[in-house]
């Protein structure tokens, strides 16, 4: 009699996002972060050594970028290839892993790029709501929003 047949049924639970200890909340944080998208999105396409990836992505910090591509190659998103040159040769490429991820986020980037201008509309809407509040709450008049 097979061995499996005499054990109960493990059932593999799935992962649930809502759940406080799901590592996959863990994923959820690395994609959401702003330097993922982009760092992913330039990879999408070639191999990059380190200087042109802060070249192209305007405003990283070198230490922003390193933790960045270091999260990445962990969650095996990107891969590092040294080169035994002096000075040494470092290049990241996107992992078939990665390639998964890149649309999805090249979709969030798009929509991005594609309603900013509503967006920052509805944020000065907002913005002068809570300064015409807090204007009337100075001259003693209570301010209830919904």
């Amino acid at each position: 009699m097979p061995r499996d047949i005499d054990q109960p049924l493990q059932i593999v639970p799935s992962w649930n996002a809502y759940q406080a200890a799901c590592p996959t909340r863990l994923m959820l944080n690395r994609i959401a972060d702003k330097w993922t998208v982009l760092v992913l999105g330039l990879l999408e396409t070639e191999t990059k050594r380190f200087s042109t990836l802060q070249r192209q992505i305007g405003g990283i910090s070198q230490k922003m970028l390193t933790q960045t591509l270091r999260g990445l190659e962990r969650d095996g998103l990107i891969a590092r290839t040294v080169y035994p040159e002096v000075p040494p040769r470092v290049e990241y490429a996107i992992t078939p892993l990665g390639k998964t991820l890149v649309g999805l986020l090249a979709a969030l980037r798009v929509w991005s790029e594609t309603h900013i201008e509503e967006v920052q509309e509805a944020q000065n809407r907002y913005d002068k709501a809570e300064q015409q509040a807090l204007s009337a709450e100075t001259k003693g008049v209570r301010v209830i929003r919904f």
